[in-house]
C-alpha cells in the first residue's frame, strides 16, 4: 500500500453502524476519517469541496441509493475508490455495485481487521469482497440484466403507475414502442407481468 495516510468517509444512515465503523477507523494510524454522512446528498456535497481516497458506501440510503451514488462518484471522481458496506448478501445487488465502479463489497459484520485490510488492498487497486460475498458471487445464478437508458426510463415510469399511453406521451414515443420496451424488460428480468417486474427491479435496485 502507498505510504500516505488514507482519507476515508462513511455514508450510512444507521447511527450504530456509523459509530462502529468510526471506532474501527479511529484506532488505525494509517487511516483518517474525514467525515460520516447519513445521506448521499450530504456526501456528494462534501466531495465537491474535499478530496478523499475511499468512500464506504451503504446500499439502502434515503434519497439516492448507494448504487446510483457510486455511479455518480465514479463518473465525477474516478480516482476515488468506493467500497460497499451492506447487510444485503444478494448476488444481483453486489454485481450491480461492482458494475458501476465499486472496488469492493463488504458485509456489515466485517471484522475490524478485515475492514482495515480491505481499505489497504483497495488502495493497491485490488477488488475486495467479504468471504460470504465471494461465495455468493461465484454462484452463476441470478444474472444482472443489462438494460438500455430508454428501458430504464420506461421502468421508472411504470413503477410510478403510469399507463402505456401516458408513458408514450411523457417520453415522446409511440405506445407500440413503449410496449416493445416493456416486453424486453419482462424478458430480461425473467418475469411474466408488470407487477413482478417492478418488484424484482426494486429488489435489484434498478428503481
Amino acid at each position: 500500500m502507498k505510504t500516505k495516510v488514507v482519507k476515508v468517509i462513511i455514508v450510512d444512515d444507521h447511527p450504530l453502524v456509523l459509530s462502529g465503523f468510526e471506532f474501527i477507523l479511529a484506532n488505525s494510524t494509517e487511516i483518517t476519517l474525514r467525515g460520516s454522512f447519513t445521506s448521499s446528498h450530504d456526501a456528494l456535497d462534501f466531495l465537491s469541496a474535499e478530496f478523499v481516497d475511499i468512500v464506504l458506501m451503504d446500499i439502502n440510503l434515503p434519497g439516492i441509493n448507494g448504487i446510483d451514488t457510486t455511479e455518480i462518484i465514479k463518473k465525477k471522481y474516478d480516482n476515488i475508490h468506493v467500497i460497499a458496506i451492506s447487510n444485503l448478501n444478494e448476488q444481483s445487488i453486489a454485481k450491480r455495485m461492482l458494475s458501476v465502479g465499486a472496488s469492493g463489497y463488504l458485509l456489515k459484520n466485517v471484522s475490524a481487521e478485515e475492514l482495515i485490510n480491505a481499505i489497504k488492498d483497495v488502495m493497491d487497486d485490488q477488488v475486495v469482497l467479504s468471504k460470504e460475498m465471494d461465495l455468493v458471487l461465484k454462484n452463476k445464478k441470478d444474472p444482472v440484466p443489462a438494460i438500455s437508458q430508454r428501458e430504464r426510463e420506461v421502468l421508472a415510469l411504470m413503477s410510478k403507475g403510469y399507463t402505456t399511453p401516458k408513458i408514450a406521451e411523457l417520453m415522446f414515443i409511440s405506445p407500440l414502442t413503449v410496449e416493445s420496451h416493456r416486453r424486453n424488460l419482462l424478458q430480461k428480468f425473467a418475469v411474466s407481468n408488470s407487477a413482478s417486474l417492478i418488484h424484482k427491479a426494486t429488489q435489484m435496485k434498478f428503481i
